[in-house]
C-alpha cells in the first residue's frame, strides 16, 4: 500500500501550523488515493511551535513529531524528517503557507506515473524585486558553474521516492544544500509549476546572510569554479608581473627610470597581498567544509519523536 510523508521543516512558525493543517486537510489529504503521514520537524524553535504541533498530533494520529536538540537549518531539518518518515513516497512542505498545498497532489499524480524525482517550481513569485532578484541570480548561478539540471525559476519543495529518500539520508551532507543533492543524483525528474505567494502571517527567518551561505554551500559543494577562478587569478597575476617586469628591464636599459619606483613596489604588494589573502580565503572555505565532514559528527541530532500515542527520546 502506497503512503505519503509530508515533512514539514518548522522554524517560529507557530502562528502557521493551524492553519497550515487545515489547509492540507481541506486540500489534500481527503483527496489522497493512498495513506499518509504528517511528520513536523521543530528545527530548534523556541517559541510556541512545539506545543502548536502536539496540538495538532493530538487531533490526527498520522502526525509524525520530530524534535531537534537545537537549530540545524531548514535543509538538515528537511533531512531529519526523511529519516524519520515510513512512507513509500515523501514531499517537502514550507510552513509559512506560501506554497498552494494542492499541486502535492499534482506532484504525487507524476508519482504514480512513474517519477522518482519531482520539482515544484516556482513560476513566478508575489514577493520583492530583491527576493525575485537574488532568486534569478542564484539559479543562474548554479546552472552555468554547478548543476546543469538547475530548474529556471528554482524550487525548494520536492517529491521523491523511498529508494532517493534512502540514497538521501545515506549521503548525509552537512554543508551541501538537500534541495542541490537531489539534481545531483542525476534521477530524471518531472517538475510542477507554481506562483509562491507573498507571506501574510509572520515574519520570515529567510535572512540574507542565510541567502549568502546557501549560494557558498552551493558552490564550494557542487563545482570546482572557486578553485578555477584561483588558477586563473594567478595565471592573469603571473603574465602581468612578467609584462610589467619586461617593461622596467627595458625603461632601465634606456635610463627612464631616474627614482627606483616606490610606487610600482607598493602596486605590486598590494597585488601580490590582495591575491594571496583571495586564494586562502577560498581555500580555508573548503579546508572547513572537509574538516567539517571528517569529523563524522552527526548531520541533526534527534532530541525526541513522538508517533501515535508513544513517544520515544534518541
Amino acid at each position: 500500500m502506497e503512503k505519503l510523508s509530508i515533512v514539514i521543516p518548522v522554524y517560529f512558525n507557530e502562528e502557521n501550523l493551524r492553519p497550515l493543517y487545515e489547509d492540507l486537510k481541506k486540500e489534500v489529504l481527503g483527496k489522497l488515493p493512498c495513506d499518509y503521514e504528517i511528520v513536523f520537524v521543530n528545527d530548534g524553535s523556541t517559541d510556541g511551535s512545539y506545543q502548536e504541533m502536539q496540538n495538532i498530533a493530538a487531533l490526527d494520529a498520522n502526525v509524525v513529531l520530530v524534535n531537534l536538540s537545537r537549530n540545524f537549518g531548514e535543509h538538515l531539518a528537511t533531512l531529519a524528517g526523511l529519516a524519520h518518515c515510513t512512507g513509500t513516497v515523501a514531499v517537502r512542505k514550507a510552513a509559512d503557507l506560501q506554497e498552494p498545498s494542492e499541486m502535492i497532489l499534482d506532484m504525487y499524480q507524476k508519482y504514480i506515473e512513474g517519477a522518482k524525482v519531482v520539482l515544484a517550481v516556482r513560476a513566478d513569485r508575489e514577493e520583492s524585486f530583491s527576493q525575485k532578484m537574488f532568486s534569478k541570480i542564484y539559479c543562474d548561478m548554479m546552472r552555468k558553474f554547478a548543476l546543469s539540471n538547475m530548474p529556471d525559476g528554482g524550487f525548494d519543495t520536492f517529491l521523491i521516492s523511498r529508494q532517493v529518500i534512502d540514497i538521501m539520508v545515506t549521503i548525509g551532507e552537512k554543508n551541501a544544500p538537500l534541495t542541490e543533492q537531489i539534481l545531483w543524483s542525476g534521477f530524471p525528474s518531472e517538475k510542477v509549476f507554481y506562483v509562491r505567494k507573498k507571506r501574510e502571517i509572520g515574519k520570515s527567518g529567510w535572512t540574507l546572510s542565510k541567502k549568502i551561505k546557501l549560494a557558498i554551500d552551493s558552490l564550494l559543494s557542487f563545482s570546482y569554479f572557486p578553485i578555477r577562478c584561483i588558477s586563473t587569478i594567478g595565471m592573469i597575476s603571473v603574465a602581468i608581473a612578467v609584462v610589467w617586469s619586461v617593461i622596467l628591464i627595458v625603461q632601465h636599459f634606456m635610463g627612464l627610470i631616474t627614482v627606483e619606483g616606490y610606487t610600482t613596489i607598493v602596486i605590486l604588494i598590494l597585488l601580490a597581498f590582495g591575491i594571496i589573502m583571495l586564494t586562502m580565503g577560498i581555500l580555508g572555505e573548503y579546508i572547513w567544509r572537509m574538516f567539517d565532514e571528517v569529523r563524522n559528527r552527526p548531520a541533526f541530532i534527534v532530541d525526541k519523536v513522538e508517533r501515535k500515542e508513544t513517544s520515544t527520546k534518541e
